[in-house]
């Protein structure tokens, strides 16, 4: 018994396609790999950057030495100290894609990712790489004890 397009000797040649068919299919597999890698990307960076819901106490104001700035990571948040007196907050997620910031040197911050940069005093703005969104800025305090709050009711 044979099947359509099956020849009945197993070594015997299948029908013959074209060179258009085989270069059809090899475009339409290539397009399927390529959204399919696309699409992981797309996924693997979630986070949005975003204030602080509540208050978040983040740890002594004199941990950040002026004209520096300091990642705290738990909190996804940067503080900057341009001033004595001067703290600025921004959330430490990139703009781009998402992906948490490295700690910063000096006042600029990096991401890891695509090697965006930001300016940590000068309104948290792009200096360098595909982030063209500043950073979001958090309003931040130094309460009674000396200790940053940033969020919400700083």
């Amino acid at each position: 018994m044979t099947f359509p397009g099956r020849s009945a000797s197993p070594g015997a040649p299948g029908p013959r396609r074209s060179r258009r068919t085989v270069l059809r299919g090899a475009a339409l597999a290539s397009a399927g790999v390529a959204a399919t890698c696309l699409t992981g990307c797309e996924h693997r960076y979630e986070a949005k950057p975003e204030a602080p819901d509540e208050p978040v106490e983040l740890g002594p104001a004199d941990e950040v030495p002026v004209g520096e700035a300091r990642l705290y990571e738990r909190a996804r948040l940067l503080v900057s100290r341009p001033e004595e007196d001067t703290f600025l907050a921004w959330s430490a997620v990139c703009t781009h894609l998402g992906c948490l910031l490295s700690p910063p040197e000096g006042t600029v911050a990096e991401c890891p990712c695509h090697n965006s940069r930001f300016d940590t005093v000068d309104g948290g703005r792009p200096l360098a790489g595909p982030a063209y969104e500043p950073l979001l800025p958090v309003p931040v305090r130094v309460n009674d004890e000396g200790v940053l709050v940033a969020g919400e009711s700083s």
